[in-house]
């Protein structure tokens, strides 16, 4: 019994210092939480907003002037995958990975994985014929310091390739951020850029450009193609911290739960135990009275 008893004590201080690490983890993740929330809801006003814009403009312009416009057919395609480098997150990191696999599922066509994400990359890296080129060894490591300027280094060599026909679509493939709970992984066209076909702008077909047609096409397009691409990233970091937070909270009210249960084991074995030492007293006593 007492080599039991021992067992049973190994158990709950090995689940005690699993919940001390899960519990503090919940905590980091809330707090960088917080800051990757306010960052992606400052953002996401503007750019939907100027999503909706570029949609416009890019239905306004003539054949031949939109570059980014362009619709051609369709037979190599570049799937941005954006997970996290680490994991204890939950599905986070597996919901983008099967919904890449789902939208490679179209034979007739060729696909390249861009990884943006360690997660995305230890998945595919392996297959070679996934691989694009033309992006930096270390580009599936943006999370390690993101920022504007790092999508932007990526999101040129994106549209680069989209421009000279390396690729004839984009899309970028990473979780939306709903809330803490909430994350919806999202296949989301990046380029060519769609017409915006919503009743809102159904009824707009003239513009103004200013300061001419020309620069917007050249300029303003590119760099707003850009602030897409970090908002789908500031989307997957917002989104990595509240699914880790939520895996972490759930880890350590199971551990709770399991400690619970261990002690209640653990009291019970212990006071049979002390039961079992009392019977063996009581009966050499009457044995010596006998």
């Amino acid at each position: 019994m007492a080599g039991g008893l021992k067992e049973v004590r190994e158990r709950i201080s090995s689940v005690q210092n699993t919940m001390q690490i899960t519990s503090a983890m919940k905590m980091v993740s809330v707090a960088k939480l917080r800051r990757a929330q306010d960052a992606i809801t400052r953002m996401r006003p503007y750019a939907d907003k100027l999503q909706s814009v570029l949609a416009n403009v890019s239905s306004s312009l003539a054949s031949g002037e939109g570059t980014y416009s362009e619709q051609r057919p369709v037979k190599k395609v570049l799937l941005v995958a954006v997970t996290s480098n680490r994991g204890l997150c939950g599905g986070f990191n597996n919901n983008i990975i099967k919904e890449v696999q789902v939208a490679m599922g179209d034979t007739s066509k060729q696909y390249h994985v861009l990884p943006l994400g360690k997660k995305a990359n230890d998945a595919f890296r392996r297959r070679a014929e996934l691989r694009p080129e033309g992006f930096a060894e270390d580009t599936w490591n943006i999370f390690e310091d993101l920022n504007f300027t790092a999508a932007q280094a990526v999101g040129d060599v994106i549209l680069e390739q989209f421009a000279n026909g390396t690729y004839d679509e984009v899309r970028l493939v990473y979780n939306k951020f709903v809330n803490a709970a909430v994350q919806i992984p999202t296949n989301e066209a990046f380029l060519p850029l769609l017409p915006d076909t919503t009743e809102e702008a159904a009824g707009e077909t003239e513009y103004i450009f200013e300061p001419s047609r020309e620069e917007i096409v050249e300029r303003i397009i590119p760099n707003s193609l850009k602030i897409q691409l970090y908002k789908g990233l500031l989307e997957s970091h917002a989104s990595e911290h509240g699914a880790r937070m939520t895996a972490m909270h759930q880890a350590t009210e199971n551990a709770s739960e399991l400690l619970r249960e261990l002690r209640i084991s653990y009291n019970k074995a212990r006071q049979a135990a002390i039961t079992t030492e009392i019977l063996e007293i009581v009966a050499g006593s009457e044995a010596l009275d006998g």
